[in-house]
């Protein structure tokens, strides 16, 4: 079982420092905290080496490219053995921006952006109630985004 990284706080002050702007400097980071710019730059290096940093991002607004419907999608498949390949076909649309194998009543639930509702319903009806893996799919319409966070350091 591999060791697991323990933080300390110049750690968790990085992290939540590029949480917030990714792109800052090591050297800003280090004048910040009062440490050497390569301490700030063994330190990410660790907790790269470690998986609590995965990478960067750049975070792109949705709304402004057009995309105005979120929903999330329940999807109950035929039999359990169905998920690798249903999953290997909801992969491959566009739409679907998350997936995730649950517990409970849907064996798969993914989270959807599309442009109109019109899209919406031309998405589940041509593309996911095709895929012969799912049996059925119920769809809930976000209204809004209220709370939307990383997990905190």
């Amino acid at each position: 079982m591999a060791e697991i990284y323990q933080i300390d706080n110049l750690d968790r002050g990085i992290l939540n420092a590029l949480m917030k702007n990714a792109r800052t400097p090591y050297a800003e980071l280090a004048k910040y905290f009062n440490v050497s710019a390569g301490t700030i730059h063994v330190r990410v290096e660790k907790m790269k080496q470690a998986g609590i940093i995965i990478g960067t991002r750049v975070e792109i607004n949705p709304k402004y490219l057009g995309y105005d419907v979120c929903c999330f999608i329940g999807i109950i498949l035929k039999s359990a053995k169905d998920y690798p390949s249903a999953l290997a076909k909801l992969q491959k649309l566009d739409e679907v921006i998350e997936a995730y194998y649950t517990t409970g009543h849907y064996s798969i639930f993914i989270k959807i952006m599309t442009k109109s509702i019109d899209d919406l319903q031309l998405l589940l009806i041509n593309k996911i109630q095709t895929i012969d893996e799912v049996q059925s799919t119920e769809t809930l319409i976000s209204l809004q985004n209220p709370i939307m966070r990383e997990i905190m350091p």
